[in-house]
Parts: C-alpha cells; sequence; structure tokens
C-alpha cells in the first residue's frame, strides 16, 4: 500500500474508534439522566438489573469494536513504519504505537470504573 493510502485507512480506524463509542454513551446518558432523577430509588429489582445488563453488553459490544479498531491500528503503524522516506507526518503517527496500547489500557480501564458507578448509582 501505498503512503497515502495507509494514511488514510489510519484516519478511518480513528473515526471507527469514535463511532465505536456512541452508542455506549447514549446508554450511560440515559442511565444517568434516570440516575439523577431517582428513578431507580422507586424502580423494581427487574428493572434494576435490565438496566444495569443493558449497560454491560453495551460497554462489552463497544470494548470488543474497540479493541478490534485498536489491533488493526496496531498493524497499520507496523506498515507505516516500514515506508521509506515518509512524511513527518507518517513518521509521527507511526512512532504512536505506545499511545494506542495505552488507549487499549484506557478503554479496559475506564470501561471497568464506569461499570462500577452504574452498578453503584443503578443499586444505589
Amino acid at each position: 500500500m501505498t503512503e497515502e493510502a495507509l494514511l488514510k485507512l489510519w484516519n478511518e480506524k480513528r473515526v471507527q474508534l469514535i463511532l465505536a463509542q456512541i452508542a455506549p454513551a447514549l446508554v450511560l446518558i440515559a442511565i444517568f439522566v434516570l440516575a439523577a432523577q431517582g428513578t431507580f430509588a422507586s424502580a423494581s429489582a427487574a428493572s434494576k438489573y435490565l438496566a444495569i445488563a443493558v449497560a454491560a453488553v453495551t460497554g462489552i459490544l463497544a470494548i470488543i469494536s474497540q479493541f478490534a479498531v485498536i489491533r488493526e491500528a496496531g498493524s497499520l503503524l507496523d506498515d507505516l513504519a516500514k515506508i521509506q522516506n515518509g512524511s513527518e507526518l507518517t513518521r509521527k503517527i507511526a512512532a504512536s504505537k505506545s499511545f494506542l496500547s495505552l488507549t487499549a489500557v484506557a478503554v479496559i480501564g475506564l470501561g471497568l470504573i464506569i461499570f462500577a458507578l452504574i452498578v453503584w448509582s443503578v443499586l444505589g
């Protein structure tokens, strides 16, 4: 692949990573609003567990999608690093593998923290 094609693919992967966060963000907004209104205080146990399960499934699917993008982006960075006489942008992007690894760790860590907060706010 050419340098230009690889850079285009890199940008597509970045967009995919961002888009994979939209559905979980909407679920989190809904749970936040319901929790802020005190809706879960009077909700049945089944409703509370359903809210937690929906948040968990949405989050797990998002994390799986994000990891797929991160894995593919890692391979893409390897390909960018092999380009001879690449542009400064290509070299900077190719050197960002540690940031990609940090993103993978953050996805898991922040996902667990958010899920714990969801359980706490729903079961309160």
